[in-house]
């Protein structure tokens, strides 16, 4: 039988097999093995602990939820990785209203008659 590597193994599980929700959750070295078609990121407040977060906003809606406590910021070696996201839009988003539909009329009629102008010096 030929030897299958690790990226042809795990190509072959991904595509031929299926989850069954009611089966024993499989183990690694006597801990579950996570699946990874489950991962998902939370964005935690700056002045939240990612404990108190997840105890709060996710263990009630995923029970079975647990944190990678092995994924640490390279630069302050706490748990998941720090950041900002600064939405622009909120803070510098002025909202113009659309042209009115006379203004948009007016100006494809003008740029439909240049080109049927420039039309018309191609063909003469």
């Amino acid at each position: 039988m030929p030897k299958v590597s690790a990226a042809q193994f795990k190509f072959l599980i991904k595509n031929l097999s299926e989850t069954d929700e009611s089966a024993e959750v499989c183990k690694i070295k006597g801990k579950p093995e996570p699946d990874t078609s489950l991962h998902n990121y939370e964005n935690v407040p700056l002045n939240d602990s990612v404990e108190t977060y997840f105890a709060r906003e996710v263990l009630p809606h995923i029970p079975d939820a647990w944190i990678n406590i092995e994924k640490t910021d390279p630069y302050d070696g706490q748990i998941g990785l720090v950041g900002y996201e600064i939405p622009f839009n909120r803070y510098f988003y002025q909202y113009q209203p659309p042209r009115s539909l006379e203004e948009i009329d007016h100006d494809l009629d003008k740029v439909r008659r240049e080109i049927i102008s420039l039309l018309a010096e191609v063909h003469s």
